[in-house]
């Protein structure tokens, strides 16, 4: 839940400065459309890229500091013994207790270092996260908040007080949700957000508005 959510602020606050700042340059009802269209599959691709890659890296990192946990246990299996010995007792687990514990645990080499890996990297090796889902899921968050700011232009719109509207509600949303998940105040979560998204489309309108009227 909280990805998507930030990806959908991602999205929305992203293409609405982008709306922006091409309005700023007065560009026509057609040219809004297809820039913000542009911006929306460049940026949802260019962040199920960075999830797909940042996923992917990091469970093969992780393969690798099991592979070495693996090797570990097989040339020194009474050090391991002891380090894992010496995590339950840190643990509050009695000295004799957690040797047995340790003892029992790595008896079986499967579980030995599934144990290590948990204790030792918090990470659950069997539950790895899917690179995949995290690039899909990316994708279409930001994609669903980069759909907002165009929106008005899709139905018919060629004014920028629909944009306007639709990004604030939707910037509104967006916050009160994250403040939701956070246990923030909604109204503090809220007009963080429409202050933030305000000022990033306030910029990139005003640089749209001095290059447009140099070109021009």
């Amino acid at each position: 839940m909280r990805p998507a959510v930030f990806g959908v602020m991602d999205g929305l606050v992203s293409n609405f400065s982008l709306v922006a700042g091409v309005l700023g340059g007065g560009a026509g009802g057609r040219t809004v459309i297809l820039t913000g269209l542009a911006g929306l599959v460049a940026g949802a691709c260019s962040m199920a890229t960075g999830e797909f890659t940042s996923v992917s890296s990091q469970n093969e990192l992780t393969q690798s500091e099991i592979a070495k946990e693996k090797q570990e246990l097989q040339r020194h299996p009474e050090d391991e013994l002891h380090e894992l010995t010496l995590i339950y007792q840190a643990k509050g687990v009695s000295p004799y207790l957690a040797a047995d514990m340790a003892r029992e645990l790595t008896a079986d080499p499967e579980i030995a270092w599934r144990v290590h890996v948990r204790e030792e990297l918090g990470v659950d090796p069997d539950d790895l996260p899917s690179p995949w889902a995290a690039a899909s899921s990316s994708f279409v968050a930001f994609a669903l908040g980069a759909l907002v700011p165009l929106l008005p232009f899709l139905f018919g719109a060629a004014a920028v007080a629909p944009v306007l509207l639709a990004s604030g509600a939707g910037l509104v949303l967006a916050g009160g949700v994250i403040a939701r998940l956070t246990g923030r105040s909604l109204w503090r979560g809220s007009g963080r957000q429409l202050l933030l998204g305000a000022l990033s489309a306030a910029v990139t309108f005003g640089i749209g508005l001095l290059v447009g009227t140099g070109v021009a």
